[in-house]
């Protein structure tokens, strides 16, 4: 699976951004899709995670109520609509596919990703 992320940018707190993670390759819905962070000298970081079918969503409790993942199959694309930013989500994110759903908040456990897309949240 290839996977590509955009829709990161420059945003002031309290607005909202979309990121898409778009797939190619391997049958993207036989996948579990996850949204992990990094930002500058931190650890890379679970934010978000969904099933194949997109009715379970795993959320990190940091973006909890703020953040919305989604998926579309037909279209090969995985959504992480952001709202209500703050500076502290400041981060690179990438998205990732992994079939393994008991370690689903477990980096390691990811076996694709994609190149990731920068998020700046200014205060």
């Amino acid at each position: 699976v290839q996977l590509q992320a955009s829709g990161g940018g420059l945003v002031q707190a309290g607005n909202s951004l979309r990121l898409s993670c778009a797939a190619s390759g391997r049958t993207f819905s036989n996948y579990y899709m996850g949204w992990f962070r990094q930002a500058p000298g931190k650890e890379r970081e679970f934010v978000a995670a969904i099933n194949w079918s997109g009715s379970s969503r795993y959320y990190a409790d940091s973006v909890k109520g703020r953040f919305t993942l989604s998926r579309d199959n037909a279209k090969n694309t995985v959504y992480l609509q952001m709202d209500s930013l703050k500076p502290e989500d400041t981060a690179v994110y990438y998205c990732a596919a992994t079939n393994n759903l008991s370690k689903i908040r477990n980096a390691m456990e990811y076996l694709y990703w994609g190149q990731g897309t920068l998020v700046t949240v200014s205060s």
